[in-house]
């Protein structure tokens, strides 16, 4: 299999883990409305490991690794990111 193709799937495996430990540590019911925003930057996050990782010749066990964490860290970002958004908007509403 190309080196290319492993590394975006681990990217975009590394974004869906986290809405999974997310998603556990909230305590929460499953809500898709949820997941499927993480999925989203999920796929977001492999488009960006495609960019990053386009000419590696030969990657190592810390290419992988980081692109694990890059769609981990994409992923905790955006997360982030859309809730304090939402902030703002509320705090505008009132």
């Amino acid at each position: 299999m190309d080196h290319q193709i492993i590394l975006i799937a681990l990217t975009v495996a590394g974004a869906v883990f986290v809405a999974v430990l997310g998603w556990v540590e909230s305590g929460e019911s499953f809500d898709t409305r949820k997941f499927g925003a993480s999925v989203g930057r999920a796929i977001f996050a492999g488009f960006t490991s495609a960019l990053i990782f386009q000419g590696t010749e030969s990657p190592t066990i810390f290419t992988y690794l980081s692109a694990l964490l890059i769609g981990a860290g994409i992923d905790v970002t955006g997360h982030r990111l859309a809730g304090a958004l939402d902030q703002v908007r509320s705090d505008k509403s009132l």
